[in-house]
């Protein structure tokens, strides 16, 4: 391809935190809690490994294939029409995933901080930060998330461990009960929409053919995941340790209300939602900017260009116009669901599939990497 080889390890594993640490953090306690109930850890523990295996197929792929995402080499495993159209698909998800999530943006900042605000203010202003910076190279889009993934990662685990405080052991009993006495069905759909939150794995398609070090890439997705499952692990306990199963099944972003709830030693500050909601935009941020920078590559690979910067004004309104079709807030999250878990076809089974064939087929014929 070309490209430089600038990305170390470390900073792969870092772009896959900010990217996995989103928008979906919110939420996350109230999906595993209608799920698995007071088995809610167990739960997102399984999400994280369901990802995991999604997250190395793609990385196992990525070490066949060093000098290339998944929207090239999937057309020399698959035949050119089924890897085109595959290619396609994902560039339309990520499409869908970028709007959404800056949707979810707009309603949680209009509905805590910016009353009256219209939401399509808050929903452009994000989209935009986001296209303008997806113009840059992907050494910059590095360093950005590098910069950023400290004021997410600390702020968050001491709000997290802080809230433990108020914690009441017999908020986690029983833990397997709930996932047994459950409908199995009823489990297996929240399970999966626990594991379609870690979808942003997949920015590593694009980061490997940047590598200094390919071969380092499964270090690096294994660093990734591991530290985002547990801060998401450790958000679930938390709220679940303070609210218990049935006042958390009212509350719609249970993470908010335990940052509220939650205060430093000496009530030095008594609430700690406004420092939550600054490192939460700032990890929707990182979210959206990765979803937006790998929707703007696919694009330019999938119609061979050499560079990625024509789609990323050009996709803007188009995002903005899909953020913008579900009527209200609830709407918003039954679509998110649904289209999330069907979602992990593309970025899980379908990976699993292209990779057992490569094998089979055992291509490339000289295996890559370093």
């Amino acid at each position: 391809m070309g490209q430089s080889r600038d990305i170390t390890a470390v900073q792969t594993a870092t772009i896959l935190i900010s990217t996995i640490i989103g928008v979906g953090v919110l939420n996350l306690p109230l999906i595993a809690v209608q799920a698995g109930g007071t088995g809610a850890p167990l739960l997102t523990l399984i999400a994280v490994l369901i990802g995991f295996i999604g997250l190395y197929s793609i990385t196992k792929l990525g070490l066949r294939f060093p000098n290339q995402s998944i929207v090239g080499y999937s057309q020399i495993v698959l035949g050119k029409w089924i890897g085109r159209f595959y290619g396609l698909t994902i560039i339309l998800f990520f499409t869908f995933l970028t709007a959404m999530a800056s949707r979810e943006f707009g309603e949680v900042v209009v509905a805590a901080v910016l009353k009256n605000t219209p939401i399509e203010v808050t929903v452009i202003v994000m989209l935009l930060m986001s296209a303008v910076f997806t113009r840059d190279d992907i050494n910059t889009f590095t360093y950005i998330h590098n910069f950023y993934v400290p004021a997410i990662l600390i702020p968050a685990l001491i709000i997290v461990v802080l809230s433990f405080k108020n914690a009441n052991p017999l908020y986690f009993q029983p833990i397997f009960y709930p996932l047994i006495s459950n409908s199995l069905n009823h489990v297996f759909v929240g399970m999966l929409t626990v594991a379609a939150l870690f979808q942003g794995f997949f920015i590593i398609t694009i980061i490997i053919p940047y590598m200094q070090k390919p071969g380092k890439a499964m270090k690096s997705a294994i660093w990734g995941i591991g530290i985002s499952g547990i801060l998401y692990i450790m958000i679930v306990l938390a709220a679940l340790s303070v609210f218990g199963v049935d006042e958390m099944k009212n509350l719609m972003w249970p993470t908010l209300e335990l940052a509220r709830a939650t205060s430093l030693p000496g009530n030095l500050l008594q609430r700690l939602d406004v420092v939550f909601l600054a490192v939460w935009v700032t990890a929707v941020f990182t979210t959206i900017f990765s979803s937006y920078m790998l929707t703007v590559h696919s694009l330019s690979q999938f119609f061979r260009l050499q560079g990625h910067k024509t789609f990323s004004m050009f996709l803007l309104p188009i995002v903005f116009f899909i953020a913008m079709i579900p009527r209200n807030v609830f709407q918003m999250y039954d679509v998110i669901k649904i289209v999330g878990r069907i979602g992990l076809l593309l970025t899980i089974l379908i990976p699993i599939l292209i990779l057992f064939t490569a094998i089979i087929r055992k291509l490339p014929e000289k295996k890559g990497g370093s």
